[in-house]
């Protein structure tokens, strides 16, 4: 063979390998044996994986309180979902800490040996949400795709993807598959004071929003099932103290004891939420034991 001619064929060679490594692949299916909880992660090359996640948060449903009505309706929304019935895409909204995200995992918990799987993904990367569907359709197990702290600005291209899942579109639906996400927003899109003048008023005095208002509402209206969480009392926000106090093993003496300084926790950092009790409780605990060793 002509010398020059196999140098350029070396060369093309190296060029399509270059290429190939840079071009998007179709999404490959993890070891579903290694874990019961993946995150969808995306390489600068463009690739997507499905990750386990090795150590997975150990939360029970009893270890949260104060969330009664709230742990009920999605552990029955959940129940319903692993035995094969009906069931609804759930959104989760309110008040920062008080379980939002804690209730979706104590949930994975509870239903794992059932065949329940979870899916996080970044609100980046739910354009990618049909490949991920597809991966996963032909399953035995149910899986939920959870996206926490879910929110988009105006034009976000997750946008759509996620209104064509809820949807059900042709291409996007799967009976396996459930979304459950969390938000501080309850129509996850910024609301402005100016659009409230493209309500529009009838002459029998009926309201109605406007197209840019419509829009905002209609992608939370897709998720069947809304579950609202509110600010704790006082009297909430000690009582899940002192379940996380006694979860680390303290005594109910020194759970009395700990009252006004989780009073004070809570004070310092302007919030009575559940993300507070468990972060003073671990402090206090941590201190507890280091003092009853000592």
């Amino acid at each position: 063979m002509n010398p020059s001619f196999e140098r350029l064929m070396q060369r093309a060679e190296a060029l399509i390998d270059r290429i190939e490594s840079v071009l998007p692949r179709p999404l490959s299916a993890p070891d579903w044996s290694a874990s019961h909880a993946f995150r969808y992660r995306k390489r600068s090359s463009g690739h997507g994986l499905l990750e386990p996640v090795r150590h997975v948060a150990s939360i029970a449903l009893d270890d949260l309180k104060e969330v009664e009505p709230q742990k009920e309706r999605i552990q029955r929304n959940t129940e319903h979902f692993v035995k094969g019935l009906p069931a609804n895409n759930v959104l989760l909204t309110g008040a920062r800490g008080t379980g939002k995200s804690s209730l979706v995992k104590a949930c994975l918990n509870a239903y794992a040996a059932q065949g329940l799987r979870l899916i996080e993904v970044d609100k980046s990367d739910l354009v990618d949400l049909p490949d991920i569907v597809e991966v996963v359709a032909g399953r035995p197990e149910k899986f939920i795709v959870y996206c926490d702290d879910l929110s988009f600005e105006d034009g976000e291209p997750g946008y759509k993807a996620l209104k064509s899942i809820l949807d059900g579109s042709v291409s996007a639906s799967s009976a396996n598959v459930l979304i459950y996400a969390t938000s501080n927003r309850r129509h996850l899109l910024p609301e402005y004071m100016k659009e409230n003048l493209t309500y529009t008023h009838t002459a029998d005095g009926e309201v109605h929003p406007g197209e840019v208002v419509e829009e905002k509402i209609s992608l939370s209206e897709r998720f069947g099932l809304w579950i609202s969480f509110y600010p704790f009392s006082q009297d909430e926000y000690l009582a899940i103290v002192a379940q996380w106090l006694s979860s680390f093993g303290v005594a109910a003496g020194a759970i009395e004891a700990a009252r006004p300084q989780a009073l004070v926790w809570a004070l310092e950092r302007g919030s009575r939420s559940g993300r507070v009790a468990y972060q003073f409780a671990r402090d206090y605990a941590g201190s507890h034991g280091a003092e009853a060793g000592a």
